[in-house]
Formats: structure tokens, C-alpha cells, sequence
């Protein structure tokens, strides 16, 4: 036997990938495939506190209307969170969703459990953890909310 085929054959089985996953995936990696949206998501992180629009275009060189928009393109995925109080809205990440978002090379080859996306997509796991009694995806939700 050759040594490609013994490495195939000891690696563990992965999740399969169906096409409406895939979609899925590829939407949260184009939230992250903007530049604009990458300094947005380093700024809240960095800062690590509520901020406002305003605050954030003082401190990014890209106008306002231009940060609003791709501050909904990150709150669409659930990577950034928004509190309205009053008429203002206060963006912040979404640090449980980060925390357990998983690299893209783990999810393209199949080598991340279901919990967090079953928790994302709202799928139920069947299968109980006898210590909480709680299935693998409400743990995960619980963790994401």
C-alpha cells in the first residue's frame, strides 16, 4: 500500500458538506472578504465596547453611509451586534459568535463538529450530554447567545 493511501484511510471521517451549507459558509467568509469590514470587525474588537457609527467613521478613513452598510453586512452574519437606545444604535461584536467560529480551513475540510453551525442554522442535534442534559446544539446556542 502506498503511503497516500494509508493517510486517507487514518483519516477520520468528516462532516459531509451539502450544497445549502456550503452557501452559508461562503456568505460568512464574504462578510469577512471586505477590507472595510475586516477594520470594522479589528476596531469593535480592539476597542471592545459599544460604539457608534459616528465614532467608527471618526476613527476609519470611509464615510458614514459606507460604514452603515457594511455594518449590516456583518450584524446579517452575526458578527457584530446592535443595541438601539434611544435614536442611537451602539454596534459591538458579537464575541460568542467569534469565540466559537471556527477557522476556514476547519470548516472547508470537514475537521469541525456540528454543534456550531446546528446552532447557527437552528438544526436540532438529537444527541443528549447526560451530565447537562442538554443536546450538543442547545449548548452551542446557549454559548451564542
Amino acid at each position: 500500500m502506498k503511503q497516500g493511501q494509508t493517510e486517507m484511510q487514518n483519516k477520520p471521517q468528516s462532516m459531509a458538506i451539502e450544497r445549502p451549507q456550503a452557501e452559508e459558509w461562503a456568505g460568512w467568509f464574504a462578510a469577512l472578504g471586505d477590507p472595510t469590514r475586516v477594520l470594522i470587525l479589528h476596531l469593535l474588537s480592539v476597542e471592545n465596547r459599544p460604539m457608534t457609527v459616528g465614532e467608527i467613521t471618526d476613527r476609519l478613513d470611509v464615510g458614514q453611509s459606507t460604514i452603515s452598510h457594511h455594518l449590516a453586512k456583518l450584524t446579517d452574519v452575526g458578527f457584530v451586534i446592535v443595541e438601539r437606545v434611544a435614536t442611537s444604535s451602539l454596534w459591538q461584536v458579537n464575541q460568542r459568535c467569534l469565540e466559537c467560529f471556527p477557522s476556514a480551513a476547519e470548516m472547508v475540510m470537514g475537521n469541525v463538529g456540528t454543534a456550531f453551525t446546528d446552532a447557527l442554522t437552528g438544526t436540532t442535534n438529537q444527541t443528549t450530554d447526560p451530565t447537562t442534559n442538554r443536546t450538543a446544539s442547545q449548548t452551542a446556542k446557549g454559548q451564542l447567545q
